[in-house]
């Protein structure tokens, strides 16, 4: 009884390292079927921060254009101007890390291709297009916010200027002298006559705010255009992708009606092949029936009797 004991708890000391090799064995299997997806699905959220962090500089800058419209202070425009600018070039570093990012991962799924198991059109292979061209319509459309502000900047610019001409002088401009002024930033002339009637003082804050309004408006539209090219990248990029997913797609529709074909067909030689044994049993029947027949015709065992 002991020795019994003993052999068991010997055995399953022996057994134990092989059931650890076992389980440690599951876990290198299923680490490899992973297939990457783990390393590439954090390069995807990584990503998908910096997006949400332009998103929220995005939301910021909204937010300092709609505050900008209500200052008459040439000392408050300047301080939202250098805010705004502070948020662009921030958007600019970080737009034009993820691009390459990106970029670099649409490089990557290309390659990931020659891997065994995440050739094109797998399941490895269709998540990561997906997941990647989700990702890139993303910020494509985040980058083309940024020039959608631009030009809502551009023409509440225009409103606010003649606001304040109305305000200074009573009457309203016409189109030609709110162009002049946009494009120089000069509004001494057009204000010469308030100046006359109310004094230098009374309109020059409004003076230094309409040009300090007019640097700002040129500047923060300089930097939105360079992020313009961005977009322009990323469209491109969305492009490219979108014909690669359809084609991607297309294969795999073509892949299953072919295997439905094969299956309808091989199920067809099934039945086929079943039918043909069948009538072969028959043929073999008629034929020993038929020489029994000539058998019996040629021996006549009834003759004997």
């Amino acid at each position: 009884m002991n020795d019994l004991l003993t052999d068991s708890f010997v055995s399953d000391t022996k057994d134990a390292p092989r059931g650890r090799d076992i389980e440690m064995g599951m876990q290198a299997a299923r680490n490899n079927s992973d297939l990457g997806m783990e390393a590439f699905n954090k390069q995807i959220q990584e990503i998908d921060k910096q997006v949400d962090k332009v998103s929220g500089l995005l939301k910021k800058l909204k937010d300092a254009n709609e505050e900008s419209k209500s200052v008459t202070k040439a000392s408050d425009m300047k301080a939202i101007k250098k805010r705004m600018e502070k948020d662009i070039d921030e958007v600019g570093k970080i737009a034009r890390n993820v691009k390459a990012k990106l970029e670099a991962l649409n490089k990557d799924n290309l390659a990931n291709r020659q891997k065994p198991g995440c050739e094109k059109g797998t399941g490895v292979d269709r998540s990561r297009t997906n997941m990647t061209n989700a990702l890139n319509k993303k910020f494509k459309e985040l980058m083309s916010d940024f020039q959608t502000l631009r030009q809502r900047i551009q023409d509440e610019y225009r409103e606010v200027v003649e606001r304040r001409v109305i305000t200074v002088t009573g009457t309203r401009p016409d189109e030609e002298t709110i162009d002049r002024l946009i494009e120089t930033g000069n509004s001494e002339q057009i204000f010469q006559k308030a100046i006359q009637e109310v004094g230098r003082g009374q309109v020059l804050d409004t003076l230094e705010e309409i040009q300090e309004r007019h640097d700002a408006a040129k500047e923060i539209e300089k930097k939105l255009l360079d992020l313009h090219q961005i977009y322009l990248d990323m469209a491109v990029l969305v492009e490219a992708q979108g014909e690669l997913l359809d084609n991607i797609e297309s294969q795999v529709t073509n892949a299953v009606d072919h295997v439905q074909t094969g299956t309808t067909a091989l199920q067809n030689a099934k039945k086929l092949q079943r039918n043909s044994r069948k009538w072969t049993c028959i043929a073999i029947i008629i034929l020993l029936l038929i020489g029994a027949v000539i058998v019996l015709g040629v021996v006549k065992p009834w003759k004997s009797a």
